[in-house]
């Protein structure tokens, strides 16, 4: 006996997937549909255990759009996964190969790095080599969500046909997101946003850098090249009806994110950010989950008043930040950037980190890149969620503090953010016959106040 969407159903040692398909067909409940119904889902509780939260927790999150819940319909092989408010904060890693770069097993063992270090999901942003069969082994290798950026499989099938990216055609995209929710995507950015009049704005206010994102750059080269609107906003409805068949995410791209801090908060940003909120209703409407992309990079002192712009005209849909970065100037150092503007902004409401490697700005990340990405982004994303009195968050911060009290040096080691760097770090003193680091030895603070004590 099996537990499916709220229902009970004996399987007769029929597969899971093929059992859901047998029973349900194209007809299956998306969660916001079984939220709205006031179902609560198998999903919804096995996400409520993980979160220390009650299933109606997560169902009325859900059914007011404030959370999502992430798993393709077609990756059974995964647990759900649920963003959003009153939620742990959670980080994505970015993946993915590049036409320079065309190395599968390199990829792939980004993903487990990227899982043995605490991700939550992985994005895979291939631009070089057989997309579609990199995607495959990536969904495979994963024991956690999947998401990629479909157009860029698009993109790169025109450069394999020898044309240019702009001479892709509207079926083209389209047949590129069916393929990717066929496969088993968990949930897809799509630039909904880039349009002619929100990539007006940034043509009349002017900016610095320009667009920034990969996906805003070929958005906005093909409307003008084919003299078109953007089809992902002009066929909007296609969309939702394909992402509502795999009940895959819809992540709405902020393809006009600023690059730089000079061109943080603009129209052409500002605008963009209206119409995904449009667009996110829209998508409700039909049963289709939403969370929206942001910034970016962004002055510190604006950080707040993105998270707060967002969740206004966005209707509390779950925010997804790209770091944010609040200062320009630190190549090498960007996921220590990234990590001081994560923890801002997840304080301030945001709800899902994109992880920001050393690389950035630079290289593709190598492993050490990503691993270290991914402990920085946990690392804002803890502070995140304390300042979010998320449920559990102070616990660990609280046992550290008797560990250390206590000298007990395992203790500390299995509660670190990073036991591996923490042991490795690990240097006891001598002279003080192991009890103390080698910063202090018998000048150590807490053993003379232990002594004192007695």
């Amino acid at each position: 006996m099996i537990h499916l969407r709220g229902h009970i159903l004996e399987s007769q040692g029929m597969p899971l997937c093929n059992l859901k398909s047998h029973i349900f067909g194209s007809f299956e409940m998306t969660q916001l549909e079984a939220a709205r119904k006031g179902v609560i889902t198998e999903e919804m509780k096995i996400c409520a255990e993980q979160e220390r939260v009650s299933p109606e927790f997560i169902r009325k999150g859900i059914e007011d759009g404030h959370v999502v819940v992430i798993r393709n319909i077609r990756h059974t092989n995964i647990a759900p996964l649920a963003i959003g408010k009153g939620l742990k904060t959670k980080i994505n890693a970015n993946i993915g190969t590049s036409r320079d770069r065309t190395d599968l097993e390199l990829e792939l063992e980004k993903v487990r790095v990227s899982i043995a270090a605490g991700a939550d999901t992985i994005m895979d942003l291939s631009t070089g080599g057989d997309i579609g069969a990199i995607r495959k082994m990536i969904i495979q290798a994963s024991t956690i969500p999947v998401g990629t950026v479909p157009i860029y499989q698009a993109a790169a099938n025109m450069i394999q046909q020898q044309k240019a990216i702009v001479e892709m055609t509207e079926e083209d995209i389209f047949q590129a997101i069916e393929e990717n929710g066929e496969d088993g995507v968990d949930f897809i950015t799509v630039h909904c946003g880039v349009t002619r009049r929100s990539v007006s704005c940034i043509e009349e206010q002017g900016r610095l850098m320009g667009i920034v994102s990969r996906g805003g750059s070929i958005t906005r080269n093909w409307m003008s090249y084919n003299d078109r609107e953007n089809p992902l906003y002009e066929k909007y409805d296609r969309l939702v009806d394909i992402a509502k068949r795999y009940d895959m995410v819809l992540s709405l791209g902020d393809g006009l994110r600023p690059g730089c801090l000079a061109d943080a908060t603009d129209r052409g940003q500002v605008q963009e950010l209206i119409l995904l909120g449009e667009l996110t209703k829209k998508a409700r409407d039909k049963d289709v989950q939403v969370m929206i992309e942001g910034p970016g990079h962004v002055p510190i002192g604006e950080i707040e008043a993105n998270i707060l712009l967002q969740k206004s005209l966005c209707n509390g849909a779950p925010f997804y930040v790209l770091g944010p970065l609040p200062t320009d100037i630190a190549p090498g150092y960007d996921h220590i950037t990234s990590a001081i503007g994560g923890a801002i902004a997840g304080a301030a409401g945001a709800d899902f980190l994109c992880y920001v490697t050393p690389s950035e700005h630079l290289r593709l990340p190598t492993l050490d890149d990503v691993r270290e990405g991914v402990i920085a982004s946990r690392i804002a994303a803890h502070i995140a969620d304390i300042a979010k009195n998320v449920p559990g968050a102070f616990d660990k911060d609280i046992m550290m503090a008797k560990y250390r009290k206590a000298f007990d040096w395992q203790g500390q080691t299995d509660v670190s953010i990073d036991p591996e760097k923490t042991e490795k770090f690990l240097e006891k003193s001598q002279s003080a016959k192991e009890e103390g680091c080698t910063m202090c030895g018998e000048f150590c603070a807490i053993k003379l106040g232990n002594v004192s004590s007695h």
